[in-house]
């Protein structure tokens, strides 16, 4: 039932929704979502804005639309902007409207997930504290109590006036909003009456305004989803699982029509049912894991190919939408009355981080590039040029039903239609050895007859798509031994980009055939496309992406890069032409470096902790002012054995680490370039009960110590 305060517009409201639908240019059916009528298959990607510095967001932004998404979602989470009640911040990284007018700039569509319960490894799963109070005291919180009720309506009319002016309906980016989170999965009411709870908050938020093409809720493990568009997900590990052993296989890497990821919230497990009928609704995720978070008692690591082969069995098992949780890292902001992580200590279940959100995100805490922003950029780009098609076949599997404890079955799929297709095949399983496989003839289906591609070898850890009968242009690509990547427009005509490192033995049907330029593996991650009056496909290890007419590299003081077809000139400052490769001219640029130096001294050490001084030295020159070079960073690269490292800018603790094995990193331009900082490296017991899948050396038992530090600096 809806509350009281909310029944009077209902029907005005519906009658709202009903006219904007008949004019809306999204919306979805079945199979996929849509867009101006066609169909659309975009990639999402999570950044939270109030867990980074307001004064990058435009160039993560930018980093991120350079990977291919199309749209970036974001939590509003409630204790960031309600810490205490009736007193709202929307100042510094908690200004959402100046974060919609950015993603607007820069041409990013926007799903805002409203909670009020946001989960999000926040504090209380983002309610404040003083909210939490009354649910001590009798409130019932999550449900639709009027109390509550009340204090989440202030709160959302609060967050409309950031919102206004950037809806879909008055030309701004905002297309989609979530309902709650995971409600009747972690927490909530279930049955009939969390169904009842959904309702009255979406109706809330459009009574307030939120008038918007897509309203979605989580979908897995029992969650309600009150009428609205249910969203999946799937990470490759679970640092909130319980258990501090290695855990079984992760079914995400098996084709399979089971949407639910069974390892979801398993901290919270309730149940694994679904709660609506999935054939009338498309297959999107919006938490595919981009990373994971690390906790304290479970410490994965999570690979470029961990992500990169799971994104691609959600692809091969007829998934509609990529959507990443996280995307882009960052970094808890500073509470007034406490830290806002979530612990132990607030009744959760798990141990974070008080400020490191780094998730080991595609775009890591401080907006360094990662291994898995290379991967999910390959099926990006692939999605942007050839989604549209791509979004209407089904996936057929073959063999349903393999284990993901099978490591010696190879799991096949094909998505296609009566005419044409793409085979899929995955043979990654994360942290196991699978077989390899010889001889092996795939196959497409179509309806005049079987395609059959020539044998091939599909080695342990392989993974890809191949199409048959595709159309580019002009031309049918009758199959290939390579994956596309992208679609370019060039002066001189069309060029279609495919990658892969086997003799791609391109079979065309008739006489015409398209313009195919063929890279390896190697390099196609390394491919950025930036459009300019035309299309440039730029291999660069950093980021490069387009503003104002002129192309942004990031690198080393020496940055070499390649491109097709060759860049005007113009547009590329600082950097020269030297030579060609193949199809590719390549450029480089010279920076002159600083000669950034880090020394490390040891202050203190007992049983506990270690404590040493960082000390920065930029060079001869003044230390580096942001507004002038805003794009140099130096990067400290730091390596560490011990549970956890503390970093502290004079007596403000700035970031802190849970020991994984790897170097962690910390931006220095992050902080305005500070001269000196204290490390505090607390000490790890050999029988502290916590998986970790990099094991120090140990040394009597323990381990403690900072092992190296070391500056890199970053130009654009």
């Amino acid at each position: 039932m809806v509350s009281t305060q909310f029944a009077a517009v209902e029907a005005a409201l519906f009658a709202r929704e009903e006219r904007w639908h008949m004019n809306m240019r999204f919306g979805y059916d079945n199979h996929c979502l849509l867009r101006d009528g066609t169909a659309w298959f975009p990639v999402m990607g999570e950044i939270h804005y109030s867990r980074y510095e307001e004064s990058l967001w435009e160039e993560s932004l930018r980093k991120i639309k350079a990977g291919g998404v199309e749209i970036v979602s974001s939590y509003v989470i409630w204790i960031h902007h309600e810490e205490e009640e009736g007193i709202f911040r929307f100042d510094g990284c908690r200004n959402l409207r100046r974060f919609l007018e950015l993603c607007k700039k820069v041409g990013l569509l926007v799903f805002l997930r409203l909670g009020p319960f946001a989960h999000g490894e926040v504090r209380n799963g983002g309610l404040p504290d003083w909210v939490v109070e009354k649910g001590k005291r009798g409130v019932l919180l999550r449900s639709n109590d009027e109390e509550y009720l009340r204090d989440v309506g202030r709160y959302w009319m609060r967050v409309f006036e950031q919102v206004r002016g950037f809806l879909h309906e008055e030309g701004g980016p905002v297309i989609g909003v979530q309902i709650e989170n995971e409600y009747g999965h972690v927490g909530g009411m279930r049955g009939e009456a969390g169904e009842a709870h959904m309702r009255t908050l979406t109706c809330m938020a459009k009574e307030i305004g939120f008038c918007v093409p897509f309203y979605t809720a989580t979908g897995w493990g029992g969650a309600c989803i009150g009428d609205l568009l249910p969203v999946m997900g799937g990470y490759c590990e679970a640092p909130w699982d319980p258990r501090v052993t290695e855990l079984e296989p992760n079914s995400n890497y098996v084709f399979s029509h089971t949407r639910s990821d069974a390892l979801i919230g398993c901290d919270y497990r309730r149940s694994e049912e679904i709660t609506y009928d999935e054939s009338r609704y498309p297959f999107l995720t919006a938490e595919l894991g981009g990373g994971v978070q690390v906790s304290g008692h479970r410490r994965p690591v999570p690979t470029g190919r961990d992500i990169g082969a799971m994104s691609l069995t959600k692809l091969g098992s007829g998934v509609a939408m990529l959507g990443y949780y996280m995307y882009h890292g960052g970094s808890n902001p500073q509470g007034k009355l406490s830290t806002l992580q979530e612990s132990r200590e607030t009744g959760a279940p798990n141990n974070l981080p008080e400020i490191n959100y780094d998730f080991r995100a595609p775009i890591r805490q401080y907006g360094t590039i990662s291994d898995s922003y290379r991967e999910i950029r390959l099926l990006a780009y692939f999605l942007q040029d050839f989604g549209a098609d791509f979004a209407r076949l089904e996936a057929e599997i073959t063999p349903e039903n393999v284990k993901p404890g099978d490591f010696h079955t190879l799991r096949l799929s094909c998505r296609h239609d009566a005419e044409h297709g793409f085979v899929f095949f995955n043979n990654y399983q994360r942290r196991q050895k699978m077989d390899a496989h010889e001889g092996v003839k795939l196959r497409g289906i179509c309806a005049h007859g079987d395609v059959e591609f020539p044998e091939i070898t599909i080695e342990d850890g392989d993974y890809g798509f191949f199409p048959y009968r595709m159309k580019l242009g002009e031309s049918v690509l009758s199959s290939a031994l390579a994956v596309p990547l992208c679609h370019l427009e060039t002066k001189s005509g069309d060029t279609y980009v495919f990658y892969g490192d086997r003799d791609p033995k391109f079979g065309w049907e008739g006489e015409v055939r398209a313009d195919v330029l063929h890279l390896s593996r190697k390099d196609a991650l390394l491919a950025c496309r930036v459009k300019l009056e035309y299309d440039y496909l730029i291999l660069a290890e950093d980021f490069a992406w387009e503003q104002d007419g002129r192309i942004i590299v990031t690198g080393g003081s020496q940055t070499t890069i390649r491109s097709f077809p060759e860049l005007p000139e113009e547009a590329i400052e600082g950097f020269v032409r030297i030579g060609q490769e193949g199809r590719l001219t390549v450029y480089k640029r010279q920076r002159e470096e600083r000669g950034v130096r880090v020394e490390t001294v040891l202050r203190f050490r007992n049983e506990e902790r270690a404590e040493y001084e960082i000390c920065v030295l930029y060079g001869e020159a003044e230390r580096p002012d942001i507004k002038k070079d805003p794009l140099y960073d130096v990067l400290l690269h730091l390596e560490y054995q011990g549970n956890r490292m503390d970093l502290y800018d004079g007596e403000k603790k700035i970031n802190d680490y849970f020991y994984t094995g790897e170097e962690e990193l910390l931006s220095l331009r992050y902080f305005d370039f500070p001269q000196k900082l204290k490390a505090v490296v607390y000490t790890l017991c050999e029988d502290t009960p916590m998986f970790l899948e990099k094991r120090p050396l140990f040394c009597e038992g323990r381990v403690c110590s900072l092992e190296s530090v070391w500056g890199q600096e970053i130009f654009g």
